[in-house]
């Protein structure tokens, strides 16, 4: 009789204790974050500064693997695909989320298969022109636009780049016309515009940096909302005459749909505390980067109207939908 009491208060003692769930668990091994982008690049780098941060602050290695192509689209696949339990990451950007929708239907939907964690840095751009534009300030370049209708050309990174698109949406709403030239990257689209080859371009602002002590170029307006930290002196476009223009690039988390929101909260909140930590923030910079430290439905929010924007500025360009 004592011995039956006594496993039956046992068995009601483990039926009553609370039992750790899945999400309290984790992570119990390793975690990937898939980056759709080659080794060595700005987001490249800036997933291994989260990846190194996310390691140390949950004891589990987090693991960049780079998986290139489709314009994100491989990458992007692969998670929207995976078992929703937190071990399998996106590293998505502005470009894979909210512009390659508006080009192609990728084979997933950036909105309903993915779950938005946090965005990890953001990224402004810059109009530039090469010094022998005589335009000092942003008026004064869509005057001599302006004045040269149909004739003047800009370089940008690739079709369908931020550089590009930033460029038309920033056209249509100046009233001005000029075509595009593709290069296969920022960086060869920046020497042509130092060269003097093109007058004017797009760029990120960690390219444009090191040219301006040079006299090389010369910036006439930021596309964020605000100036940026690397160039508090010029102004943004809002500031030059056209408010509401935020053109901007976000590095961020993204796990599958489902995903326990016990997870997803878990690396926002390290995320955010992130955005607080001098060396954290340090590293960012060296790649134009600012950590703007959101919740998950903040960065759902900063999507939406993303996918928005960049589906207008498709149309304003000569792109061919896919």
């Amino acid at each position: 009789m004592f011995l039956r009491n006594l496993l039956f208060a046992i068995i009601t003692l483990l039926i009553l204790s609370p039992v750790p769930g899945f999400a309290d668990m984790w992570p119990s091994r390793p975690v990937k974050i898939l980056v759709p982008y080659a080794a060595g690049g700005n987001s490249d780098g800036m997933a291994q500064i989260a990846a190194q941060h996310l390691a140390e602050a949950f004891g589990q290695p987090f693991i960049v693997e780079n998986r290139v192509g489709a314009n994100g689209a491989i990458a992007g696949e692969a998670v929207a695909r995976s078992p929703a339990d937190g071990y399998t990451l996106l590293w998505a950007a502005t470009p894979s989320i909210a512009i390659a929708p508006a080009l192609a239907r990728p084979p997933y939907d950036p909105i309903s298969d993915l779950a938005p964690i946090s965005v990890v840095g953001i990224n402004g751009f810059v109009l530039l022109v090469n010094k022998d534009v005589p335009a000092k300030t942003l008026p004064e370049f869509i005057a001599y636009v302006r004045a040269r209708p149909k004739i003047l050309s800009y370089a940008e990174g690739s079709a369908g780049s931020i550089t590009h698109l930033g460029m038309a949406l920033f056209l249509k709403r100046a009233g001005l016309e000029m075509q595009n030239v593709s290069y296969r990257g920022n960086a060869p689209a920046l020497n042509d515009v130092i060269a003097g080859h093109l007058p004017a371009m797009f760029s990120n602002i960690s390219d444009a940096v090191p040219h301006v002590e040079s006299g090389a170029i010369r910036l006439l307006a930021v596309s964020t909302k605000s100036r940026a930290p690397q160039l508090p002196k010029v102004l943004t476009f809002a500031e030059s005459g056209f408010p509401g223009f935020n053109v901007m690039t976000w590095n961020g988390l993204m796990a599958p749909s489902g995903t326990p929101r016990d997870i997803v909260n878990r690396i926002a909140q390290d995320i955010r505390k992130a955005a607080g930590d001098p060396i954290f923030v340090r590293r960012l910079d060296g790649y134009g980067a600012a950590p703007p430290g959101n919740t998950p439905e903040d960065f759902q929010t900063m999507i939406a109207a993303d996918t928005k924007l960049w589906a207008e500025a498709v149309r304003f360009s000569d792109i061919k939908l896919q």
